[in-house]
């Protein structure tokens, strides 16, 4: 497949995502065995650790991370941002099943590179199984770490590249490279967009390097977290608190 970069790449990935808008959420459950729910919900416990008030949930897709951080006591409200309106609309409708919740989430098109909110805006920002699709991770970061409040944090949720010739990395390359792409083709409705995604992740950083360019952007203390026999990472960085002058 062909490395797209900037704007082609956003259009791509829209016009992508809004194409499994339908099927995106069987087919998270097919794929990962339904642990893609235990991933988030792990990661919206390291938001909640961040401290009372609001959350901003970037490529929220369908919604399912911004009904979680919804769930955390410590979140006063939740902003959940796409770039694709199919996948916004699947969020929204989620809505009627979270009738007292409604008023807390919030739902936001817009750019991650160029986010509509303002400088040190939430306690929180997560990013679930985005990141990797951003035609600029360093860019994609740096706005992240910008509207989150000193003494914010910043979490990612992603899939990491597997490289390794032992047994279970091989099976895992097979798995995605050849299994993911069929079920795509047969039940997710496009195997391009399943073709895409083992093509994304190879491509994709390492956990080490995810720390640098968190680092990169200011973040501190950034730790992270495998899971998934090692396939699927939590990162976390905080925005540091600058001493009173």
């Amino acid at each position: 497949m062909v490395q797209l970069k900037g704007d082609d790449k956003a259009r791509y990935v829209s016009s992508m995502f809004d194409g499994i808008s339908g099927r995106y959420d069987l087919m998270n459950t097919l794929m990962t065995g339904g642990m893609h729910h235990l991933w988030r919900w792990r990661t919206t416990a390291v938001a909640g650790r961040a401290g009372s008030g609001e959350a901003l949930d970037i490529a929220t897709g369908t919604g399912d991370m911004a009904w979680e951080l919804a769930d955390r006591p410590s979140v006063s409200r939740v902003v959940g941002l796409d770039f694709a309106p199919r996948m916004l609309a699947r969020a929204r409708a989620k809505t009627r099943r979270h009738v007292g919740e409604a008023p807390r989430v919030h739902w936001v098109r817009g750019d991650a590179l160029n986010l509509p909110f303002s400088d040190g805006r939430f306690r929180s920002i997560t990013c679930g199984f985005g990141l990797r699709n951003f035609s600029d991770l360093e860019a994609g970061l740096r706005e992240m770490a910008r509207v989150a409040a000193p003494g914010g944090r910043v979490i990612i949720l992603d899939i990491l590249p597997v490289t390794g010739s032992d047994g279970l990395s091989r099976l895992f390359q097979w798995y995605f490279r050849r299994a993911v792409p069929w079920m795509g083709s047969l039940i997710g409705g496009s195997r391009e967009a399943y073709t895409y995604l083992p093509d994304s992740v190879q491509h994709y950083v390492t956990a080490e390097e995810l720390v640098e360019l968190m680092e990169r952007v200011g973040l501190r203390g950034v730790e992270f977290r495998k899971m998934g026999l090692g396939t699927v990472a939590i990162h976390a960085g905080e925005k540091p608190v600058r001493e009173a002058e």
